[in-house]
């Protein structure tokens, strides 16, 4: 006992200092909660709806495709998905479309910001570009399905078709669409029926086939069931999707 202090002083001064380290220990054990909590949200996806099965996704692709058809309109609060959408996406479909501007795939779909990773050019067919994109989707924002979506009355086919009947190139650029999608053509001439409706059909099923083999990271998300690749076609006077099997 130190001269000049009674018991019933040191008593509380011990208490007074046990008081302070309890505080100061749970101050340290609040901060590091929270910093657990701050990185938990840092990582979290944005929409974790999102974080689905490629059947599941292709479920939900369809039912959209559902309401669609029916004319039922969403109700989406933009404003708050857009600022949650600031620092980040994960979107549950991709989704290989034609450029026309009578197919939109958000629309035909019926989904919001953030729900559709979405490359278009006329033809909808599979370029360095377009696979480095959904590469990216699959690779980096772990995307389980990709649609290739080809739609009826095709002007890119069209174009195709009547450049290899009249054995004439098209002016400008053009050609580079034809020279993709003449394979496709080039089979459906073998084949009896409307030759741009097979020749549509015939692209996106090559399509499908070209991103479901292309390595090193589309074919070995296939092959381990984290991505699911499939073919679509849109009906312009319906809005139906029909899935090719």
């Amino acid at each position: 006992m130190k001269a000049g202090h009674s018991p019933t002083y040191l008593a509380k001064t011990a208490l007074s200092r046990r008081s302070l380290l309890l505080f100061a220990a749970s101050a340290v054990c609040l901060r590091f909660s929270n910093n657990i909590v701050d990185a938990k949200e840092a990582t979290a996806p944005p929409k974790p709806n999102n974080l689905i099965s490629p059947e599941a996704a292709l479920k939900r692709l369809m039912e959209g495709n559902d309401g669609y058809v029916q004319g039922v309109s969403r109700r989406d609060d933009f404003k708050r998905e857009r600022q949650v959408l600031v620092d980040g996406q994960n979107p549950y479909a991709a989704v290989l479309s034609c450029a026309d501007s009578r197919v939109a795939p958000e629309l035909v779909f019926g989904s919001g910001l953030g729900d559709l990773f979405v490359c278009r050019l006329a033809g909808n067919f599979v370029n360095d570009d377009t696979l480095a994109s959904m590469e990216y989707a699959v690779a980096v924002l772990n995307t389980p399905l990709i649609l290739v979506l080809g739609h009826d009355h095709c002007g890119a086919i069209d174009a195709t078709i009547k450049s290899l009947h009249d054995n004439k190139p098209p002016p400008g650029h053009i050609s580079s669409l034809v020279a993709a999608l003449a394979p496709a053509v080039e089979v459906s001439r073998q084949q009896t029926g409307d030759t741009s409706a097979e020749a549509t059909r015939q692209n996106v099923i090559d399509n499908v086939n070209k991103l479901k083999s292309t390595g090193p990271i589309l074919n070995a998300a296939v092959e381990q069931n984290r991505l699911k690749v499939v073919g679509g076609l849109y009906r312009l006077d319906t809005g139906r999707v029909d899935l090719l099997s």
